[in-house]
């Protein structure tokens, strides 16, 4: 038996996936493999729907219908709804020990390229601005200054920055709202800063400093600690129930109380900026059962239940890299 992992380059899921095929071959003898793919073409050839793919005898047991080949993140659905960065173990050992692909793809697989999760990385293109016409460094000033007070700078205050790359900073406020780094309000000035805030929210994040920030969805809450690098504590409310939440994150470690507690990621359809389009449908949930009932109460926003290791993920590695310089 062949057993091929097709992962893209610092794929977070990568080495879970290695873990499970691991599990679930459970001593039996294969010929393990994982590739690294580089471009669409190769991703075509090899049969990759997202990262990672697992490919039993070149075959994916897992491939959604209709799907194309993609290099962008995969998500698998468990049995009970739940989305993971890698296929359930129980269907892998079903897959491999050669049920039918029906069998294997019930409760297992999920759309390569989730549009909720799209939306939240700007389909791939992140939330880092760019360097040019220093919407870079007016965009980080912007979130440092949001840290260190909890609130939003005016443009005056940006004016120096802006300057220094020869704009008004007014103009490039305007332009990263337009590409949806930031959301103004009617007039004119910061009302969110991904993953801030300037108004309160369900999701507050107490900073290891002292301040407190408010943050636009859930997501945007995992991600401030790891783009600080500070120790936070995240204060939610289950939409469903109104029970609290908690997420304690330190030295890079998060503790989640109630221990069940799971984030629902929605988005409306239409498209849109998403502060519009799903900012307040990436909640919180004390566990999978109220994430549903939600879901069922709002049928006209499509969405997943994420676990607790994916959700922070996502939230890392979308805002992790954004005060790089």
């Amino acid at each position: 038996m062949r057993i091929t992992v097709l992962t893209v380059a610092d794929c977070p899921n990568a080495q879970p996936a290695l873990e499970t095929v691991t599990a679930a071959l459970d001593g039996r003898q294969a010929q393990v493999e994982l590739v690294e793919v580089t471009d669409e073409a190769e991703a075509a050839r090899l049969g990759m729907y997202g990262s990672p793919t697992i490919l039993i005898d070149g075959t994916d047991p897992f491939a959604p219908p209709g799907a194309v080949p993609s290099l962008s993140c995969r998500l698998y659905r468990d049995a009970d709804g739940t989305v993971s960065g890698v296929p359930d173990e129980s269907a892998l050992r079903q897959a491999l020990a050669g049920a039918t692909p029906q069998a294997r793809n019930a409760g297992a697989s999920d759309c390569c390229t989730p549009q909720p999760l799209d939306v939240v990385g700007r389909a791939g293109r992140g939330r880092r601005a760019p360097a040019e016409n220093g919407l870079r460094a007016v965009h980080q000033q912007i979130l440092r200054h949001f840290a260190a007070t909890g609130a939003a700078p005016d443009a005056q205050m940006l004016q120096p920055l802006a300057a220094g790359a020869g704009r008004n900073a007014t103009e490039v406020i305007t332009e990263l709202a337009d590409e949806d780094f930031l959301t103004l309000d009617e007039t004119g000035n910061i009302r969110a800063a991904y993953p801030f805030s300037a108004a309160p929210t369900r999701h507050r994040v107490r900073l290891e400093s002292g301040v407190e920030v408010w943050s636009m969805c859930a997501i945007d809450a995992l991600g401030i600690p790891a783009m600080l690098g500070q120790d936070a504590v995240i204060s939610s409310a289950d939409p469903v129930s109104g029970d609290p939440i908690t997420v304690t994150s330190s030295t890079g470690t998060m503790w989640w109380e109630p221990a069940t507690a799971v984030v629902f990621v929605g988005q409306r359809p239409g498209g849109g900026p998403a502060a519009s389009a799903c900012c307040d449908a990436l909640n919180f949930f004390t566990d999978a059962t109220n994430a549903r009932a939600w879901t069922s109460q709002h049928p006209d926003v499509p969405g997943q239940v994420v676990d607790q290791p994916t959700a922070e993920r996502v939230g890392r590695q979308t805002f992790g890299p954004l005060l790089a310089p």
